[in-house]
């Protein structure tokens, strides 16, 4: 499963409505909507969970997957060491984080790629990506129906 910077993870993309989603995946596991009656669709098989947004008339908008296949720049980055997947990541363009300190794990975001990865015990966990907002204060959509 490759997470697409900007974009999506795998045929996932940005934009997409539920329909679309359900086409590509099937039936969610579970679904519900959250305190913001956002819908969101969890698929144990894949380990994500896709959000999609009521004020953008529930178009999907924000991913988080803890795949062990995950990968970023086609390496593995699930289970792999903070500075290693950092080092990559800078090697790649992808640079600033902002650090936000937990317990046992760290949140490292990225607000140029809408990107955060969970690292706990100097691992990381999660990945989180969202749909980029352009400087119009509009979504950039990247699924073309």
């Amino acid at each position: 499963m490759e997470v697409n910077l900007r974009e999506g993870i795998d045929g996932l993309r940005f934009g997409m409505k539920q329909k679309d989603v359900e086409k590509q995946c099937g039936t969610p596991d579970k679904q519900y909507k959250d305190d913001e009656d956002n819908v969101v669709y969890l698929y144990n098989d894949r380990k994500i969970m896709l959000t999609f947004y009521e004020e953008e008339d529930y178009r999907l908008s924000y991913m988080a997957s803890s795949h062990p296949e995950l990968e970023l720049f086609s390496s593995n980055i699930i289970d792999e060491e903070w500075e290693d997947v950092k080092q990559l990541l800078e090697k790649n363009g992808v640079k600033g984080f902002e650090k936000e300190d937990f317990d046992s794990f760290e949140n490292y975001f990225n607000e140029d790629n809408w990107l955060t990865l969970a690292v706990e015990f100097g691992e990381v966990t999660r990945v989180e990506i969202g749909a980029i907002i352009s400087d119009e204060d509009e979504f950039e959509w990247k699924f073309k129906e």
